[in-house]
């Protein structure tokens, strides 16, 4: 997938550019996999607001995207490669033997016209679903499940994917994008191939107004606040942040200082941690 550089005839064009999205086929998504989409504002059931930055943006109807893959024994053609708003991978609608219609993530090197499958018996090859038992060693995959049947949280994001090393009685070893080793129990799902639209994390944004646009709003410098709003504010003029180290705006270090809980469940099945 190409990238469209703009000339520089505002400000705001100066280094911006886009996806040309020359592999979709179909521009309106179809209407029986579309969901209402309601926006929060970043607030919660009560009103207030629980994730600071997010509101306004683009309309948007979510897109019902099939990450369990249970379809076991009916082959499916790909029908077309769509644009979903709601992700940076496009997805692809999958027209299955018996009538029915379901999207999922478009990996790399998915046609129109290409048959999938899932389940144990499926072939090695690009879209199909099988567990991870049964992929070969070696094998590139994406999509992957953490609890079997729970559906797919792993590799979804454009031109992510996870690569299986081994076995080791129930489980397999798996290693992720982030340098992470882990293992994953056998009869979890998980597709072959890589997520597609690789290139999304080459375009530039080039203006605040496309960043308003994704629904994100501007964020504000600790160091202009007030000292009730943040740990770095006040002072007379500009002043330093006074911590040994910078602050989130509540009173936590805001660089490495590790979140993850010291007795989590699932640190036995981290076989080696992700790259510093």
């Amino acid at each position: 997938m190409a990238i469209k550089k703009y000339k520089p005839t505002t400000n705001g064009r100066r280094g911006m550019s886009t996806l040309l999205n020359e592999e979709l086929t179909k521009t309106l998504p179809t209407k029986s996999l579309l969901q209402k989409k309601t926006k929060t504002g970043g607030r919660n059931n009560e009103g207030k607001l629980t994730v600071r930055h997010i509101g306004g943006g683009a309309k948007r109807k979510y897109r019902i995207i099939d990450f369990k893959r249970n379809k076991v024994g009916v082959t499916g053609r790909v029908a077309s490669i769509e644009y979903d708003p709601n992700r940076n991978a496009n997805i692809a609608l999958i027209n299955y033997r018996d009538g029915e219609k379901k999207y999922i993530i478009a990996p790399q090197g998915l046609k129109v016209g290409m048959i999938i499958e899932n389940g144990e018996n499926a072939d090695i090859k690009v879209g199909n679903a099988l567990p991870l038992q049964n992929i070969p060693v070696g094998t590139v995959i994406h999509c992957i499940e953490l609890n079997p049947g729970s559906g797919a949280s792993l590799c979804r994001s454009a031109g992510s994917s996870a690569q299986i090393l081994g076995r080791e009685g129930k489980y397999v070893m798996v290693r992720l994008q982030s340098g992470e080793t882990r293992k994953i129990l056998g009869n979890c799902m998980a597709t072959i191939g890589v997520v597609g639209n690789e290139d999304y994390e080459l375009v530039n944004i080039g203006k605040a107004g496309r960043t308003r646009h994704m629904g994100v709003k501007p964020t504000n410098r600790g160091s202009v606040m007030n000292p009730n709003d943040h740990p770095h504010g006040g002072g007379e003029g500009r002043a330093p942040v006074g911590r040994k180290s910078p602050m989130t705006p509540w009173g936590k270090p805001a660089l490495g200082y590790k979140t993850r809980k010291n007795k989590k469940a699932s640190d036995k099945l981290i076989v080696s941690r992700r790259k510093k």
